[in-house]
């Protein structure tokens, strides 16, 4: 399949047609994973107990974890 970014605002968008979205179980909803290998762009979405567990842990540790990003 061949796309095309399209422009939205001043960034561009990839529109992924719902029969990908339902066979990736990706909803708006879904938080998606974004990398790059230099050539390629990799998206993957989040399993929502990975989502569910980091949320868990950013909400009782955010202080530590902000503090050790200083």
């Amino acid at each position: 399949m061949i796309k095309k970014l399209i422009q939205h605002g001043n960034s561009s968008a990839l529109i992924i047609e719902k029969p990908i979205l339902e066979l990736l179980s990706i909803t708006s909803e879904t938080s998606l994973d974004i990398k790059t290998d230099g050539k390629s762009l990799i998206i993957t979405p989040l399993d929502k107990r990975l989502e569910t567990s980091l949320s868990k842990i950013n909400k009782k540790h955010s202080k530590t974890l902000k503090r050790l990003a200083e």
